[in-house]
């Protein structure tokens, strides 16, 4: 069953609560034909820490906001979230939110990882704008999927009177550090971590000026890996790094 404004495939994303960028950029990612509805993960939790954890208790009751909707995957916009958790646990998560919902539920840190061994990538430098405890975490979740990690470089501020130094952080100081990781020796991919992280920019022009590394974010690869799911094939990696059907849109707005 399609919808008038999703004819290829309508996807569930669920987002944590205060970010500002999954949304806006998973808009810019998807080809024509294919929409997403979102719901919000909440929590009260007193640390980041524990509100990512708690995202994942209380995935299954979010998407149950879906009700009857005809999506045809379920993308969890979160990728500290898995760090903490670990892959065994995310599996079962995943396990449990597809048979509830009756179609493949992936996380954003899945579908980079799916991404990357589609490209045959294995060793890879990360841009990361997490803490240095959290950064060590995702280093961790990486190697038990097999991937090793060269260099982990820092992407954060000083801004600690935003809203979320995450969030807050602009495209530009996002890309400040993919020079420095593109080249380095005997990396695959350089991967900018997190879906609070503005990546679409950089990743583009770094991808768009050839230099060899190929530029993923976990953004991107949490919408390319909705249109895999519903549709696989229908876009090469090669015309998704090059941006071939979405790279006008993201150039429209940063005009």
């Amino acid at each position: 069953m399609s919808v008038e404004y999703a004819p290829k495939g309508l996807i569930g994303l669920l987002t944590p609560q205060a970010n500002t960028t999954v949304e806006p950029e998973f808009s810019i990612l998807l080809p024509p034909g294919y929409a997403h509805i979102n719901a919000r993960l909440v929590s009260n939790k007193g640390t980041i820490e524990e509100r990512l954890l708690d995202y994942l208790d209380v995935a299954e009751q979010v998407s149950g906001q879906f009700a009857n909707a005809p999506i045809q995957a379920l993308a969890l916009g979160c990728t500290g979230a898995s760090y903490l958790a670990g892959r065994e646990n995310e599996e079962r998560l995943l396990e449990r939110l597809g048979v509830a919902r009756g179609v493949t539920a992936y996380t954003a840190a899945t579908a980079l990882v799916d991404c990357l061994a589609q490209m045959g990538a294995k060793r890879i430098a990360l841009a990361t704008p997490y803490p240095e405890a959290l950064t060590q975490k995702s280093v961790t979740y990486w190697e038990s999927h097999g991937l090793s990690v060269v260099k982990a470089a820092s992407t954060m501020n000083d801004a600690s009177t935003n809203f979320h130094p995450i969030y807050s952080l602009s495209a530009a100081q996002a890309g400040g550090v993919l020079g420095e990781l593109g080249s380095l020796s005997g990396v695959d991919a350089v991967v900018m971590l997190g879906t609070g992280m503005p990546t679409l920019a950089p990743l583009l022009d770094a991808n768009r000026a050839g230099q060899g590394v190929p530029v993923l974010s976990c953004m991107f690869c949490l919408a390319w890996k909705a249109v895999e799911l519903v549709n696989p094939g229908e876009y090469s990696i090669q015309s998704w790094l090059q941006g071939e059907h979405w790279g006008q849109r993201l150039e429209s707005l940063r005009r």
